[in-house]
């Protein structure tokens, strides 16, 4: 197979990855970037929602997982100045007397 094909195959696995609800534990791994021993760990764990209908095979919802991959959310300097400048504004007291 050529580099041109594989790269075609490659692009089309991620847009069908795209539009799955539910990805196999590779595809899973695939979509979050995540190497295979870390996700192992991780649903040994219970660290991130997976499911296991059989027992055996490792199942994920790409929503659950997406929510998964966006929790912990840093505020940028930026956004904590503007609400900090805003509840000054709104809660100033008096002044300078």
């Amino acid at each position: 197979m050529s580099n041109e094909n594989f790269e075609i195959g490659q692009k089309n696995d991620a847009s069908l990855i795209a539009v799955k609800n539910v990805l196999t534990f590779d595809e899973g791994c695939s979509y979050t970037g995540i190497a295979k021993s870390f996700m192992y760990k991780l649903t040994s764990t219970c660290k991130v929602p997976h499911y296991k209908p059989n027992g055996k095979m490792i199942f994920f919802e790409r929503a659950e997982l997406e929510k998964w991959l966006l929790r912990n959310r840093i505020t940028p300097a930026s956004e904590i100045d503007e609400k900090a400048s805003t509840y000054v504004t709104l809660n100033q007291k008096g002044g300078a007397k």
